[in-house]
C-alpha cells in the first residue's frame, strides 16, 4: 500500500505558505491541518480552554505547545480512520522546536514518517514587509487576500463578495515583531530539518504559480 503524503510548509508571514497549502489540498486531493482553522474552532467552546485560546488569540500572542498539539493529534486522530486517506498537507506547525520533535514522534507511531515533504516558501524580510502592509482581508468572511499576482487587482472578495480592508495587525511595527518571532522561534525548526536532510527550499518571490510548479516538482523527484 503506499504511503500517505505528508507536506509540512514553512515560511514567514507574508511568504504565499498558507496559499500554497490550499493549491496542494485542492490538486493532490490530500487532507489539511491548519493551526489557525483548529485554534479559531476550539476558540468557540465556551470551556476553559476555549475562553483561554481565544483571549490569547485576541492578543495577537502564541498558543502554549501543550494546547495546539493536543488539538493537531486529535485531527491526526481523525484522519488515522478516514477511508481512502492520500495524505495532509500542514501549515502553521510547528511554530516552535519543540513542536518539530514531538511531530516527528506522532508521524513515526502513526506509521506516516516514509513520505514526508519539508517545504520551506522562502521570501526576504523586506518582501516580507512588502507584501504584509499592503495585503488585505474580507471584512466578511476574513479570507486573506494576499498582495501577490492577480490578487492585487480584486476590488472585492472572490470568495463572498465581501469589501477588502488592510489587517489591523499588518501595521509595519506588528509585521516586523512577527518577522522576529520566526527568527526566534521557527528558523531553529528549519535548520532542524535541514541538519536532518528534510528540508525543500523553493523561491516565494516569484509568482504564485511558480512557486507551486517547484513545489510539485521538489515533492515528486
Amino acid at each position: 500500500m503506499k504511503k500517505p503524503l505528508i507536506i509540512i510548509v514553512l515560511g514567514k508571514s507574508g511568504s504565499g505558505k498558507g496559499t500554497q497549502a490550499e493549491l496542494l489540498k485542492e490538486k493532490l486531493g490530500l487532507d489539511y491541518i491548519g493551526s489557525g482553522d483548529l485554534l479559531r474552532a476550539r476558540a468557540k467552546k465556551k470551556d476553559f480552554t476555549g475562553k483561554e485560546i481565544a483571549k490569547i488569540l485576541a492578543a495577537g500572542a502564541l498558543i502554549p505547545t501543550p494546547a495546539i498539539f493536543k488539538l493537531w493529534l486529535d485531527r491526526v486522530e481523525e484522519l488515522k480512520t478516514k477511508k481512502n486517506f492520500k495524505g495532509y498537507v500542514g501549515d502553521g506547525n510547528p511554530r516552535k522546536i519543540l513542536e518539530a520533535y514531538l511531530i516527528d514522534d506522532a508521524l513515526e507511531f502513526y506509521g506516516w514518517k516514509k513520505n514526508v515533504k519539508i517545504i520551506l516558501v522562502d521570501i526576504s524580510d523586506r518582501e516580507a514587509i512588502w507584501r504584509l502592509t499592503r495585503r488585505r482581508i474580507c471584512k466578511n468572511c476574513k479570507k486573506i487576500i494576499p498582495f501577490v499576482g492577480e490578487f492585487r487587482k480584486l476590488k472585492k472578495c472572490p470568495k463572498c463578495g465581501g469589501e477588502l480592508m488592510q489587517r489591523s495587525d499588518d501595521a509595519i511595527a506588528l509585521v516586523k515583531n512577527r518577522l522576529a518571532w520566526f527568527k526566534t522561534d521557527v528558523q531553529p525548526i528549519v535548520n532542524y530539518y535541514r541538519k536532518t536532510g528534510r528540508l525543500i527550499k523553493i523561491n516565494g518571490e516569484q509568482p504564485i504559480e511558480d512557486v507551486f510548479r517547484d513545489i510539485l516538482k521538489a515533492v515528486f523527484i
